[in-house]
């Protein structure tokens, strides 16, 4: 039976391609490209209303007020004319399985996660599918980079960045393996919404759990500190970087003790932690400040994890570690949900959070927490081209609407199966 469902999948994919196909991958970028009189959103909190960007040979040559420098417009190929439009830095899609899974009911073609507890040296890069048909989707709504990652098991294995615009994995790949994914024990179990929710039990091998992640974690240590292993550990192996910080421990969990349990559990190993989920951050935002953890914050559009908590909590919890002084960023659990991570950011800057924090928490706070703020996410001279434009207030569903959008400086094709659906559907009614 299970092998007539995987051969059904497989030929619904099948028609799907041959329905629509995804665009071809842009090729480098072939002159000077100038965009003049947009709103700047920079990632960095800062805001230019009248702006000239310019970038070459992938790289942002010119960020700066359109009124107070002198630019001829002939030393560039293409100008755009954004008076009156906004520009911002590629959104970054933080904790994805973007790429790894395409059709969630259909187990053929879900690629994110394996068998067994314990799996550091999986790789999800090698998994990552640029031929989605998911991601042109999501690339209309300015997010360009993602994070994709692994699930399942106590130890799932190793992230990946990718740009959104490629031939193949290696193509795609930004920075391969940065950080590590641990599945923190849950101290309750059981059926419910979230590990607070009712009818959910004490979790009694919460103890046994910690001790045994304890323990790998100590052989893993030891292993890494021998000069030349007689006996290849490929899992130790790819848990080298975590004890001299190279790569970074992520840690998915949600319960403020369990919080505070895991990043003390990472401080022994000196390991440089990052929150996952952290539903309950702002319970301990000074603990957070003080071990100076960030946190990758699960949807803002959900409902609170106890029945005695505020109804918005979850819509206000990114304003309140930003007054504390908690590094944050907003993510969207999940593959196609990440067309609406600008969104979730607009939901949190209508319950409190700053506009443009709202847009460094989905850019520079995002690139920063993975490692790659040297080279992307804000708009810096020096800095990757990866940019977009929109018509509108790209935090906002009713405005946005990307017109154009590039990837280290290529102009990235914004048709997707969506819009192709839309233009052949609107046709066959006009007619």
């Amino acid at each position: 039976m299970r092998t007539f469902f995987v051969l059904i999948s497989i030929f619904l994919l099948s028609l799907t391609r041959l329905c629509a196909q995804n665009p071809v991958p842009a090729s480098a970028q072939k002159g000077p490209v100038l965009i003049l009189g947009a709103t700047a959103h920079i990632g960095n909190g800062k805001v230019i209303a009248n702006s000239a960007i310019a970038f070459e040979n992938g790289k942002l040559t010119l960020v700066a007020d359109a009124t107070t420098i002198r630019l001829d417009r002939s030393k560039y190929t293409t100008v755009y004319d954004a008076s009156g439009k906004h520009v911002y830095p590629g959104f970054i899609g933080a904790n994805t399985n973007l790429g790894l899974t395409e059709i969630s009911a259909a187990r053929a073609t879900n690629d994110y996660a394996d068998i067994g507890q314990y799996n550091p040296n999986l790789r999800s890069i090698v998994a990552y599918n640029t031929d989605s048909d998911v991601i042109p989707t999501v690339r209309s709504n300015g997010v360009l980079m993602a994070q994709i990652t692994p699930e399942g098991g106590s130890i799932s294995g190793a992230s990946s960045v990718v740009q959104l615009d490629a031939w193949n994995w290696e193509d795609a790949a930004y920075k391969g393996d940065e950080g590590l994914h641990l599945n923190w024990p849950e101290m309750r179990t059981g059926r419910g919404f979230d590990t607070n929710a009712p009818g959910m039990r004490p979790n009694e091998q919460y103890e046994k759990d910690v001790q045994a992640l304890q323990r790998f974690f100590e052989e893993a240590m030891a292993y890494a500190q021998q000069p030349s292993p007689e006996v290849k550990n490929i899992r130790f192996e790819a848990m080298k970087g975590l004890f001299t910080q190279k790569s970074t421990l992520y840690i998915h969990t949600r319960q403020a003790k369990t919080m505070q349990e895991a990043v003390l559990f990472a401080a022994q190993f000196g390991c440089k932690p990052v929150l996952v989920g952290a539903s309950d951050a702002w319970m301990i935002p000074d603990f957070l400040v003080q071990h100076k953890v960030p946190v990758i914050l699960g949807k803002t559009q959900r409902l609170p994890s106890r029945e005695d908590e505020d109804v918005d909590q979850p819509f206000k919890t990114a304003a309140l570690l930003q007054e504390k002084g908690v590094v944050f960023v907003l993510a969207n659990e999940g593959f196609w949900q990440q067309r609406n991570l600008p969104f979730q950011a607009g939901q949190a800057a209508g319950f409190g959070l700053d506009k443009e924090a709202a847009v460094s928490a989905i850019t520079l706070n995002a690139a920063k927490v993975l490692g790659i703020d040297q080279t992307c996410g804000s708009l810096e001279t020096g800095k990757d081209a990866t940019l977009f434009i929109s018509e509108g207030d790209a935090l906002d569903m009713r405005t946005c609407q990307v017109t154009a959008a590039f990837i280290q400086g290529r102009t990235i094709n914004l048709d997707n199966k969506h819009k192709q659906l839309y233009q052949r559907f609107d046709k066959k009614y006009r007619q």
